[in-house]
């Protein structure tokens, strides 16, 4: 997955923006406003990037005991979130997207009701 193909994936998604809310080089996807996934784009160019993912807290701690790639959350509630390294070539694509949409949904669920039907935004699992 190439920068391009991760940030065509997040922002394929209903209600997605994307923001730089903290400098010119972190890219911060959200949904109604709420972050999901977050990438250093000049880390990524130089080939140690790293996204960000909301996790279930039990499946952080699974995914981190079966691969090397999958650490806890760098600078985020390390028990919330997991640094994924992509780059290493660990992962498929296949779980990874998988995880964006874990991420995504963990998201959508904690939403208040009156952000509209839930059921419409979330993704395909």
């Amino acid at each position: 997955m190439n920068i391009e193909d991760f940030r065509n994936y997040c922002m394929s998604k209903k209600e997605v923006t994307e923001h730089f809310p903290f400098d010119d080089d972190v890219l911060v996807f959200k949904v109604c406003n709420k972050m999901f996934a977050l990438v250093s784009l000049k880390q990524w160019e130089e080939g140690q990037g790293f996204i960000n993912l909301k996790c279930d807290p039990n499946y952080a701690e699974e995914l981190r005991d079966a691969y090397s790639v999958v650490r806890p959350g760098y600078h985020m509630n390390k028990k919330h979130w997991n640094s994924v390294y992509i780059h290493k070539g660990e992962l498929s694509l296949d779980l990874v997207m998988q995880l964006i949409d874990h991420s995504y949904n963990l998201v959508l669920d904690s939403l208040p009701l009156k952000l509209g039907p839930k059921s419409i935004l979330k993704s395909e699992e």
